[in-house]
């Protein structure tokens, strides 16, 4: 296996709930063609797993991978980590649509920190 497709089997392990929507290719096409805006069905997910992988894998944007390591570190887990920044990263690419311009990194960034410096509420996306 490539190293991404390693790095989607580790997340999608991480997701058996999503187990049966992947295991049809058939009824996945299905969803994928009928997503409503901001569905957030397994292939969604598991790319922004994917995505945040890379980011700290590359520290782009600079200090990405500070600020998850340190997420997953004062959560005790990896994956709430990722679930939190995943709220960061959809809140960044939705302002990049609206706007026509390419996603604001620092405002990303900075709202990755802001995860990464607090302590975990109550209401915290996923």
């Amino acid at each position: 296996m490539d190293a991404i497709e390693t790095i989607a089997n580790l997340w999608m392990d991480e997701h058996p709930e999503y187990h049966d929507e992947l295991s049809d290719v058939t009824a996945a096409l299905k969803v994928l063609e009928s997503a409503e805006d901001g569905l957030d069905d397994a292939f969604l997910h598991l790319t922004l797993h994917l995505s945040i992988s890379e980011q700290c894998a590359m520290d782009q944007p600079r200090g990405i991978r500070q600020a998850v390591d340190l997420l997953s570190y004062r959560r005790d887990s990896l994956h709430a980590a990722h679930h939190e920044v995943m709220g960061c990263l959809k809140q960044t690419l939705l302002a990049s649509q609206k706007t026509g311009h390419i996603p604001d990194e620092t405002t990303y960034l900075a709202c990755v920190q802001r995860h990464s410096t607090r302590e975990r509420s109550f209401f915290h996306m996923d």
